[in-house]
Formats: C-alpha cells, structure tokens, sequence
C-alpha cells in the first residue's frame, strides 16, 4: 500500500504542477513557466516514479532471469522469446543499453539471489540454519539483501546500488571451509553496505563505487593484496599505428604506477583544473601563465608527459614541475604500518583519493622518503592543534588531508590537493584560532560559494562540521565512509570489521 501511495502523491504533484490535461509536447513550455523551487520539486516527484517503476523493472528483470537459466534449456523463458540470453529480452524490450540491460539483469539476479539464498535452511558458514519454535529452519540473510530493500524502497538508486554491490563484491569465504563465509564477515559486509547507503544522499556514484573497494580492502587486506598483485601482473604499455599513421598509445597501470602518474598530472595542472587560489608568490606567476596558455588540458598533459620522459631521472624539478615537485602521499594507521614493515597484509590509503594501496608499498615508502605521523582520537580528530596564525602550515595541511580526504560539502568529490582551508572562524585580527579543529578543506568553487552567498560552517567542540545555508536545516559534514573505516583501525580477526563510532 505505501508503495503506491507514494506514487499516488508524486503523481499528484505532477498533475499540480503541469495541469491534467498536458500534453505530452506541451510539458517543455509548461515547466519554463514554474518558479525555481517548483522545478525543482517537479524534478524530485518524477524521479520517485522514475525510480519506483525501475526497481520493480530490476525485481521482475531477475525473475526473468531465474526462469531463463541453463538449466531451463531452450524451455527458458527468454529463448521462448528467441532470445539467447536474458540480456538480450531486456534490451529488447526496454530499448536500452546492453549494458544498462546487463546492470538490470545482475541487480534482478541479486535479489533473487537474496530470496534463494534466504531460504535455503543453511547459516552463512554453510552450517545448517538455527531452528524456530515450529522447528523450521531460518537462514540469516545474505549481506546484500540490505542493498535490495534500499532499491525497492527508493533510499537508492540503481546505479548507487550496483556501485556499492560491486564494489563490496562477494565477502571472502570461511577460513575454516573454504565455501562461505564465517556469519561475523558477512555480518561486516551488510553493515559497510548499510553505511554506504546511509552516505548514497551526500555522495556521487562514482564516490560511492570507490568508498565500496576502499572498504572491502580495509576489511580484506589479504584478498587486496591478491588484487593488487593481479592488477600489478596486468600492467602494460602498447603503442601502435591508426589507419591515418598517427602513432597512439595504451596503459594498464597498477596501482602505484597509476597513482604516480595522477599525482604529476594534477600538480602540473592543478590552476587549470579548479585547484587552490591561494598560491604563494612562487607560484602564482607560473599559475597564472598555465591558465592563460591556449594549449588544451589535453594538450598540456601530453607536453608535460613527454617532458617527464625526456628529463629522466634526473630531471630538475623545479623546471618541470613548478615550485611544487609531484609524489604520493599513503595514509595508514600505527597497526599496519606495523604489519606492513612485518610482511603481513595490510592496506593503505592514497591521501588524494581514499584508494587503498598494498602494504608492501608502506614499506617501501617508508624506506624511500620517511614517515610523519599525526595523532587523532577514534572519530578521526587530529590531538595535536597545532600553532596559531593566520594562515594554516604545511604539516596542519597535511592534517587536515588526511582527517578530511578532500572537499568536505556533500557530493564535491574534490581530493584535498584542489581544496583551500576555511577559517570556519572570523580570521586571527578578530579573534579566530588558525588550529586544526576550526578549520575545514573546501574545494574552490565551493569556497567562493561560501562566502559568496552567505554559507557558513559551524562546530561544537570535536562534533561534526555543520554547514548553515540560508532557508534551509543545518546539514552536516562528515568526513568521507573511507576514511572513518581507516580511523577505526581494522585488522583482522573478522569479529573487528566494525568501523569507529
């Protein structure tokens, strides 16, 4: 009954606003007419229905699927159709994508996976399930039946959905038999996957996909190292010849590689790409000169690719880079820092963009360029304030990237090297403290909107940043699921998959 109550009451609100009798080629001018809040609700009300009718589409898709199965033979339900798979009718019928038919098949197939595996009277660990009064045996649900019901209740889209299934992927099976997983693992993946969902009204999909990989590596440091060596033994380079006789080329990068190669693109064209405004007088020069030039940023990276291979090793930084010379930064904890060191599996993170990285190369950095640390509490609070002044210090920076992971407004997905730090207080001439607590990394467009348009950000002693815009509750601004799992210290045995509070 809810679920068409609610779309009785979208569908009134569209009626409201576009009148009963639009016609379909009438509703572009209609909604030119309506003011901005009324646009607005018009977009949210039509895509309550767009996302009702998709989730039943997905749950009937996975029907389809069951009954289309080998098993059925050419008696399948799809090959009844003439069809040879049940992408292909869903493709057909739909008129989509063949991938967004595949993304729709492997969503219907994973809530008929949650009903099959739900009811088959085995527990997590392939133990026969615990038994009710009546004696009937009751199977605890398959972790990624929490992502099954936000999709059928709108709390996410499809595309969140299949961003969070993915990337958790399937949790790692009993180390005991080998075949499914002990009920404490699959008891983590439901709660990264609810935690998720909570993030998927503040978050783009594509942060959404890589919190999910993130956290499964936190959580399975000995299958991430399996990735990460299958990812290193996949690395390539190829160039070739077009059929014009233009000479192009192909990477498949691992993940150092892939991560060193960000680092000194963003650094060289970072003024081009929405980077900090507040450079040093070093910097602002060359700045300036990068935005004006007429080159491409295409164009730009290809330039200063080559100017890398040129120089070589021993390439002047200074006349390659700027002031500012490229390099990786991981962020782990004292504990794997320690395992890493040990040899044992452990996962760091890229402190641009909470990608988790092997933990022999903690080591290896670690043997190259040293370590800094910085204290925080359970929540991720930086203990050490740091001095006041006027302008925030390399190492509060650095602090500050590491607490906050980049822009902290909801859905900016801006890594900390492209954002400023905000004073949430008035500045030191009247009494505002330049220390870690008080200040927070914005990206800048979303600085300049700040300040542009009356926002400001408040806090509590060590609560949560609040962001204040005109009209509108106080929202808050938590740092980014990644990172909170990393500040929970997860290690193995299983029972600790449990992020901080």
């Amino acid at each position: 009954m809810a679920f068409f109550t609610d779309l009785d009451r979208a569908l009134d609100a569209l009626r409201a606003a576009l009148g009963d009798d639009v016609e379909a080629t009438d509703a572009p001018a209609a909604v030119q007419r309506l003011t901005d809040d009324e646009l607005l609700s018009l977009i949210e009300q039509a895509s309550v229905l767009v996302r009702a009718g998709e989730s039943i589409r997905i749950a009937a898709t996975g029907a389809v699927a069951v009954r289309s199965g080998r098993g059925a033979g050419h008696g399948g339900l799809a090959q009844k159709r003439g069809h040879r798979s049940t992408v292909s009718l869903i493709q057909d019928l739909t008129g989509t994508t063949r991938a967004d038919a595949a993304k729709h098949v492997r969503l219907g197939e994973s809530l008929a996976l949650g009903l099959d595996d739900a009811s088959d009277g085995r527990d997590a660990t392939g133990a026969p399930s615990s038994t009710d009064a009546a004696g009937t045996a009751s199977a605890p649900r398959p972790w990624h039946t929490v992502l099954g019901d936000a999709l059928m209740t709108g709390a996410q889209t499809s595309a969140q959905h299949d961003a969070v299934y993915r990337g958790l992927g399937e949790p790692p099976t009993s180390r005991f038999d080998g075949v499914r997983p002990d009920l404490e693992v699959v008891a983590a993946w439901e709660s990264a996957a609810g935690q998720l969902i909570d993030e998927a009204g503040v978050r783009t999909v594509e942060e959404l996909a890589s919190a999910a990989r993130t956290i499964r590596d936190l959580l399975d440091p000995v299958g991430a190292e399996r990735r990460f060596e299958e990812r290193f033994q996949g690395r390539a380079f190829r160039t070739w010849l077009d059929r014009d006789g233009t000479r192009r080329g192909s990477f498949a990068f691992d993940d150092e590689g892939g991560a060193w190669v960000d680092a000194i693109i963003a650094t060289a064209l970072r003024p081009r790409r929405g980077g900090p405004r507040f450079v040093d007088s070093a910097e602002r020069a060359r700045a300036d000169e990068l935005v004006n030039d007429p080159r491409t940023n295409d164009q730009l990276t290809y330039d200063l690719i080559m100017d890398v291979l040129r120089a070589g090793a021993v390439a002047d930084a200074e006349a390659v880079f700027g002031t500012r010379q490229a390099g990786i930064r991981l962020v782990t904890t004292t504990a794997a820092h320690r395992d890493a060191l040990d040899g044992l599996p452990a996962v760091a993170l890229l402190e641009d963009a909470d990608t988790a990285l092997p933990g022999w190369l903690i080591a290896t950095h670690t043997c190259d360029t040293g370590t800094r640390s910085a204290a925080f509490d359970d929540r991720g609070n930086p203990l050490d304030l740091g001095r006041e002044a006027r302008l925030y210090s390399t190492k509060q920076r650095v602090t500050l990237a590491i607490r906050d992971g980049g822009c902290r407004i909801p859905g900016c997905d801006r890594p900390a090297s492209y954002c400023e730090a905000h004073h949430i207080d008035h500045c030191a001439e009247h009494g505002g403290r330049t220390d870690i607590d008080r200040g927070v990394l914005l990206c800048r467009f979303h600085h300049m909107n700040l300040h542009h348009h009356g926002w400001r950000i408040t806090r509590e002693g060590k609560g949560d940043f609040m962001l204040h815009t005109p009209g509108a509750p106080p929202t808050p601004l938590p740092a980014r699921l990644a990172r909170r799992y990393a500040f929970g210290d997860l290690q193995p045995p299983p029972r600790r998959f449990h992020p901080a509070a």
